[in-house]
C-alpha cells in the first residue's frame, strides 16, 4: 500500500505546498512520488518510517544548505515532514523521462555513441569532484543511482541523500561489487578515496560492458555467497587484466565485452584501469584520481575517428585499423595544449577546456573549417570574443580576431590567451 494518495497535498518547510500526482517508484528507503507546485513538476522521495531517522533528516537539512555541487546533481531542495512528525521527504527535480538507467547501458537496452559515453563518463567524473570539493563523499556510486542521456552523454546522479562530510555517521556503505575492498572487509568507511575506487569500477563498466573483477575466478565460484563476495570484492580481489597476476583473466564465451572493448581502448586509458586495481586495490593513496580521469577521458572523447564504415575508433599517434572492417585510416592533425589534444578533423571543435586548460568541454571556442575559396585548405575558425595570436614556426605571430581563421599546419602554434597550443 502507497503511503502517500494521489491528490495530496503536503506543506514544506520552506512553504512550498506540493500535491501528489503519481507513485515513479520505491526502494529500500522509501517510495519516490511525482508532484506539483504551481504546475512545476519535481519528485519527492518519502521514507519509511524505519529510515525517517533524525540523523538522516539533519543530513537532508545540510544537503539544501549546502547547495547541489553542480547541474548534473537531482540534489535535495526541500523538506516536508508529515503531520504526525514520525516520517518526513525531501523535494529534488524530476528525472527527465528520456534519460536511462546506467543498467540499459549494460544491457545493450541504450546504444549511445562512443563520444556521448565518453562525455557521460567526464561529466560524472567532475560531477564527483565537485561533490568531494564541498566536502561530501557520495558513498554509494553504482549503476542504480545514475542514468545519461544516449544522444548526447548527458548524466544526472540521484539518491544523493547519503552523501555525508567525513564528521557525520554514513547511512549507507555501499553497493555490492561497487565497494571498496577496505569497505567490504569493514575496516573503513566512505570516504573520497573509497569513492574514487567505486567510480573506477563504474568507468571500467561503462567503457568495457563488464566489471574488473570478474574474471575465471568469478566463474569457477560455484555459489556466489557472502564469503564467495567478501573474497572475490574485498580480501583477494584480481583485475582481470593485473599484468602480474593472470589468475583472473576473462574466459572467452563467458566474458566477451571484456575480451573486446579492452583492445578498443588507447594505452592511457588502460594504464588508468591496470593502477586502479593494482596498485589501488590495497593503496587508497595510489587510486586513480577525478584530475587524471578527466584528462584522459576528454582527450578520449576529442580523439574519436570514424570509418567510411560507420564504426567508431579511438586515434593516437599510430593509423588506427578500423576494427570492422580492416581499413587504416590516416592520423589527422592534432592540436595539443598541454595535457588535451584534439583531432582537427571536419566538423571537429576546439572547446574552452583546450583553449584555456578549464575542463569545460561544452563551450565551443573554435571549429575547424574549410577555405571557401580553396577547400583543400583548412583552418581554426575563432568563434570566441577575444583575439588569438597565430605563431608561425620562424616565430612570425599574426592575430587572429573572432571569425578569422588560423590554418591547420604541423610545427605552427596558436595562443588562445591562457594555453600556447602547438599542430602536430
Amino acid at each position: 500500500m502507497d503511503s502517500l494518495k494521489q491528490g495530496e497535498v503536503y506543506g514544506s518547510e520552506s512553504g512550498g505546498r506540493y500535491e501528489v500526482v503519481s507513485k515513479l517508484g520505491a526502494g529500500g528507503q522509501g517510495e519516490v512520488y511525482e508532484v506539483s507546485d504551481n504546475g512545476a513538476r519535481y519528485a519527492l522521495k518519502w521514507y519509511f518510517k524505519r529510515s525517517a531517522t533524525p540523523r538522516q533528516k539533519d543530513i537532508i537539512e545540510n544537503l539544501i544548505r549546502i547547495g547541489a555541487p553542480d547541474s548534473t546533481f537531482l540534489w535535495p531542495q526541500d523538506v516536508i515532514v508529515d503531520t504526525d512528525g514520525d516520517t518526513f521527504g525531501y523535494v529534488m527535480p524530476l528525472r527527465p523521462p528520456h534519460f536511462r538507467g546506467i543498467a540499459d547501458l549494460m544491457k545493450r537496452r541504450a546504444e549511445p555513441t562512443f563520444r556521448a559515453l565518453c562525455r557521460a563518463a567526464f561529466s560524472l567524473t567532475r560531477g564527483y569532484e565537485k561533490l568531494h570539493e564541498a566536502g561530501l563523499a557520495y558513498g554509494d556510486i553504482s549503476f542504480g543511482n545514475l542514468f545519461l542521456d544516449p544522444d548526447n552523454g548527458d548524466v544526472l546522479i540521484c539518491d544523493n541523500d547519503n552523501a555525508a562530510s567525513a564528521d557525520v555517521a554514513p547511512t549507507v556503505y555501499g553497493t555490492p561489487r561497487f565497494m571498496a575492498p577496505e569497505i567490504v572487509t569493514g575496516v573503513a568507511k566512505p570516504s573520497r578515496n573509497t569513492d574514487l575506487f567505486s567510480l573506477s569500477v563504474l568507468l571500467f563498466n561503462m567503457l568495457m560492458l563488464h566489471h574488473p573483477l570478474e574474471g575465471e575466478l568469478e566463474k569457477n565460484i560455484k555459489c556466489l555467497d557472502v564469503p564467495a563476495m567478501n573474497r572475490l570484492y574485498g580480501t583477494n580481489p584480481v583485475f582481470i587484466y593485473d599484468p602480474d597476476n593472470a589468475a583472473n583473466r576473462p574466459v572467452a564465451g563467458e566474458h566477451d565485452n571484456a575480451i573486446v572493448y579492452w583492445g578498443v581502448y588507447p594505452p592511457r586509458i588502460r594504464e588508468l584501469f591496470t593502477r586502479a586495481f593494482t596498485a589501488g586495490l590495497d593503496c587508497p593513496a595510489k587510486r586513480v584520481t577525478e584530475t587524471e580521469w578527466k584528462n584522459a577521458l576528454a582527450n578520449l572523447m576529442f580523439s574519436i575517428v570514424v570509418c567510411d564504415c560507420g564504426a567508431e575508433l579511438f586515434c593516437g599517434d599510430n593509423p588506427p585499423t578500423c576494427w570492422s572492417c580492416g581499413r587504416v585510416l590516416a592520423v589527422p592533425v592534432s592540436l595539443v595544449s598541454g595535457r588535451s589534444r584534439v583531432l582537427l578533423q571536419s566538423g571537429a571543435v576546439i572547446t574552452s577546456h583546450h583553449a584555456n586548460g578549464d575542463y569545460d568541454i561544452d563551450t565551443v571556442v573554435g571549429t575547424v573549417v574549410q577555405n571557401p575559396a580553396n577547400p583543400a585548405l583548412w583552418g581554426i575558425r575563432n568563434d570566441s570574443r577575444t583575439d588569438w595570436t597565430y605563431i608561425k614556426p620562424d616565430g612570425t605571430q599574426l592575430s587572429v580576431p573572432p571569425g578569422k581563421s588560423a590554418g591547420i599546419a604541423k610545427g605552427f602554434q596558436v595562443d588562445f590567451g591562457e594555453l600556447v597550443s602547438k599542430f602536430i
